[in-house]
């Protein structure tokens, strides 16, 4: 048996539960989401609490688990929303907002315009270097935020890109330039 799957998800004032036979409705303030979990999973409110009891099968302990936690980040995404910071670097490289889209300048011939699928936000640090994408569904946040990334990768020499606060970017070394070759 799952230990993530046994442990009841908490629902928290304000929020509402809707199970209706294999898809989770979850109403809170921050928006409302709904997903279909496998058949053979067994979803119960309680007590203010979401418990998923374990499944018949012993080789379905994988998804008890997964199940409960996929509750648990619905819960959580209407109550305080997730976050996923991004950093850009280089000279020139920028961000801003054009209504609800971010627009990119990335040392391309063009600016890059990301349009914000339905739950999704951006935030513009004024510095223009920072930015994040928000929203209830954890993962469309991570989603969105890893297609930005991967518009312009951060190389290796210089850093220049677009990665993740607090990301470790593994430099490299470069050239070590025409020192003691001998030749003329």
């Amino acid at each position: 048996m799952s230990r993530v799957g046994r442990k009841p998800v908490n629902i928290p004032a304000g929020v509402k539960v809707n199970i209706d036979g294999t898809t989770v409705t979850v109403k809170g303030p921050k928006g409302e989401l709904a997903q279909t979990f496998h058949p053979q999973m067994k979803i119960v409110v309680q007590d203010s609490q979401v418990v998923v009891a374990p499944p018949d099968d012993p080789t379905s302990d994988a998804l008890h688990g997964l199940t409960r936690a996929l509750i648990q980040n619905m819960v959580l995404g209407v109550t305080e929303g997730f976050k996923r910071s991004l950093e850009i670097e280089g000279v020139g490289y920028r961000a801003e907002l054009q209504g609800k889209n971010l627009v990119l300048s990335l040392g391309f011939s063009h600016p890059v315009t990301v349009e914000a699928s339905p739950g999704i936000a951006f935030v513009v640090d004024k510095s223009q270097r920072l930015f994040s994408v928000e929203g209830a569904d954890r993962q469309a946040v991570g989603e969105m935020a890893a297609r930005i990334r991967s518009i312009r990768p951060p190389e290796p020499y210089k850093g220049k890109g677009i990665h993740y606060a607090g990301e470790r970017i593994r430099r490299k070394a470069g050239k070590a330039g025409k020192v003691g070759t001998g030749a003329k």
